[in-house]
């Protein structure tokens, strides 16, 4: 089991998506929960940075039923966010993923603007430590641009159901024999990653946020169980279109093909250890 945490409003809303899905324990903290119980933490709400790291909750107690294996969700201008090293802090005996949303920065202002660059910038910096496992960016703008365009209305939740697809599948990899090649294992120092969506055609890369600088790059590829089992010379056509990918000492490339019931689809994962900048 892996336990899912939102902190804040629109991180719960992502976190959410994980409840009907069997593996997951989901944890919601925000300012929008009527009381404290098990799986949801009431948060309280302030108008500066500084009164939300000045009452961090204790969150102990209610952290205490969580699996050894925890992915956190962060939203990048939310208020709450505040929280994230407090609540990061309090889960150091777990090996803790951290999945940052990066917002629409072009537009932001004011607190929202000095809490996104802040927050960016630290939990990156959290990461490469070794402080958790590893962060996750994901930036709306990139999400939006890979989906096409998208109605008001269920703007958000095609967002965050895009959100919820890809951190579930990275799991379903990680627990998952494929049926051939050989994942490598990404440097220990490279703590900082994003995910493509892949165009099967081709294998081009659609990316959720732009990494600087990738050292490891990891490619999952799901393809029908027809083609697997019919389809000649396939093994061949993906590791040549893989060759065909930028590569030298430091920016390395692996990857797996696993099966599908599915239409063929893919992700490939980047790691490095570079911070990213707030551009």
């Amino acid at each position: 089991m892996i336990s899912i945490i939102g902190i804040g409003n629109g991180a719960s809303a992502i976190a959410e998506k994980f409840n009907n899905t069997p593996q997951y324990n989901v944890y919601l903290l925000n300012d929008k929960v009527s009381r404290t119980s098990k799986y949801k933490f009431k948060l309280k709400r302030f108008e500066t940075p500084e009164e939300y790291e000045e009452n961090a909750p204790d969150l102990k107690k209610f952290f205490s039923t969580v699996d050894d294996r925890v992915q956190v969700f962060i939203m990048g201008s939310s208020y709450s966010s505040n929280y994230a090293l407090a609540a990061l802090e309090q889960l150091k005996d777990k090996k803790v993923d951290v999945f940052y949303i990066k917002p629409d920065t072009a537009l932001l202002t004011g607190v929202p603007q000095l809490i996104e660059k802040v927050g960016f910038g630290v939990l990156q910096q959290y990461a490469r430590s070794g402080n958790f496992n590893s962060i996750t960016i994901l930036a709306n703008v990139n999400i939006e641009e890979a989906l096409g365009e998208l109605p008001i209305k269920t703007y958000f939740d095609q967002l965050n159901s895009s959100i919820f697809s890809t951190a579930h599948y990275l799991n379903f990899f990680e627990y998952t024999e494929p049926e051939v090649g050989v994942m490598a294992k990404p440097a220990e120092i490279n703590r900082i990653r994003t995910v493509a969506i892949l165009n099967m055609k081709n294998l081009e890369e659609k990316w959720l946020y732009d990494l600087d600088i990738p050292r490891d790059l990891c490619y999952y590829l799901c393809i029908n169980n027809e083609r697997l089992e019919k389809e000649g010379g396939l093994h061949k056509k993906i590791v040549d279109n893989l060759k065909d990918k930028p590569r030298n000492a430091f920016r390395k490339i692996s990857y797996a093909i696993y099966e599908t019931e599915h239409t063929d689809f893919g992700f490939c994962v980047a790691h490095t250890n570079v911070v990213q900048e707030n551009s």
